[in-house]
């Protein structure tokens, strides 16, 4: 669910505004029946030109509504969309919202603030000032100022996150769910470049993602001037999620992995891991972005809800 108030005026606007023509309606009401669909398939099943579901589709991009990831084509590459949440909830009285306000604890981590890791070269990251170290020595990645790192990449291995589970006396998990943009990693970029990333919660597997490259195909809208244009740029938000019956990531299942398997009680804090496994199909690397770098301005974001 994407929850929006009075406070955040710009993004309130900009969703208003993606959600403001029969058009966009259209394609979000197709994407609920056809999860994966590409701009042409938009432009049949909506009798329009694909010039205009494009545009429509950049706009509810841009409002965070929709997904899109690059695919492999028989020309090149195709913009294959997918929705990004299921309800959006405008709150215009905060105050008078505040009595009920949904029972969720959302906690950002910089991608910097790793608490383990097995990694190998390829490997290096960077600050929104340069480079923070020489590339290719994971050793660097015990150095305190690797807790300022705004994108990081690697080619084999892991990377693991510790997050606080501080819930209120009795409460219980109902859904848990980690979202972070990411991508492959290859030499500079290639947008057609297939690798299979895994993610664990508490050291349960919780299912895999085939990201289908290393994007270069736009500028990121938030990497710092310095950062080279040949190099990667952007990834795509993805959401692994776990609730009481299966695993999902943008809501496709991925997994049995369920709640019960994760045994939150047994820990005050969750781990959460994420890299590729030595068996994988496609061993195509990892990029992660944090708030200055990518298209997306955030770290990695967990959302628990809980009764």
């Amino acid at each position: 669910m994407l929850e929006l108030t009075i406070e955040e005026p710009d993004r309130l606007v900009k969703v208003a505004h993606a959600l403001s023509t029969h058009t966009r309606i259209g394609i979000i009401k197709l994407l609920l029946t056809k999860p994966n669909v590409n701009i042409i398939e938009i432009a049949e099943e909506l009798n329009i030109p694909v010039s205009t579901a494009a545009t429509n589709v950049k706009v509810l991009e841009e409002a965070e509504l929709i997904l899109t990831e690059l695919q492999p084509a028989s020309r090149g590459a195709m913009k294959v969309c997918s929705r990004n949440f299921d309800d959006v909830r405008m709150i215009l009285n905060p105050i008078a919202f505040y009595q009920n306000t949904s029972k969720l604890i959302e906690v950002e981590m910089p991608i910097g603030h790793f608490i383990d890791f097995d990694i190998q070269p390829t490997c290096g990251m960077a600050s929104a000032t340069g480079m923070l170290f020489a590339e290719d020595e994971p050793d660097n990645f015990y150095h305190p100022d690797s807790r300022t790192a705004e994108i990081i990449w690697l080619r084999k291995g892991w990377i693991e996150y510790r997050f606080p589970k501080k819930l209120p006396s009795g409460a219980r998990v109902t859904s848990l769910e980690f979202s972070l943009e990411l991508c492959s990693e290859a030499p500079n970029y290639n947008n057609d470049w297939p690798s299979e990333i895994t993610v664990w919660i508490n050291d349960a597997e919780v299912g895999s993602w085939i990201s289908p490259g290393d994007f270069g195909d736009h500028r990121g809208k938030l990497n710092p001037s310095w950062w080279n244009d040949s190099s990667t740029q952007h990834g795509l938000l993805k959401t692994w999620a776990v609730d009481a019956a299966r695993s999902t990531v943008d809501s496709e299942r991925c997994s049995a992995t369920k709640l019960a398997d994760l045994r939150l009680e047994e820990k005050p804090y969750i781990t959460f891991r994420i890299g590729l496994k030595p068996d994988a199909k496609h061993h195509g690397g990892m990029n992660l972005f944090g708030r200055q770098f990518g298209d997306y301005p955030q770290g990695i974001i967990m959302r628990m809800q809980y009764e």
